[in-house]
């Protein structure tokens, strides 16, 4: 019998992502209350690269008037709703791993 990992992988690999992705928002939020937009430590410009091909959509469609911080949570918000469509769509078609075994 195949790892459930392995048997499941186009929904825990998406969803893994998904899940860094959004907590990696949160923690760039939660850092920006401390730190400036543009300061050179290592730690910070990682969660910044990693999470502007994010961002950089959600501040397209977002009125300016929306501070940039607040961005931010927006876009953690976009992609938990995309992650709970990912699991609808999934389940919807019975792909998703069962509780049971």
């Amino acid at each position: 019998m195949d790892h459930p990992f392995i048997a499941y992988w186009y929904f825990h690999l998406p969803n893994f992502v998904l899940a860094a992705l959004f907590w990696t928002l949160l923690g760039r939020f939660v850092l920006s209350l401390f730190v400036p937009e543009n300061w050179d430590n290592y730690i910070w410009r990682a969660f910044v690269r990693i999470t502007d091909p994010v961002v950089r959509p959600v501040r397209f469609l977002t009125p300016h008037i929306v501070p940039p911080r607040m961005t931010l949570l927006l876009a953690a918000v976009w992609v938990f709703f995309l992650r709970l469509a990912l699991f609808a769509a999934l389940a919807a078609g019975g792909l998703v791993p069962s509780l049971g075994g």
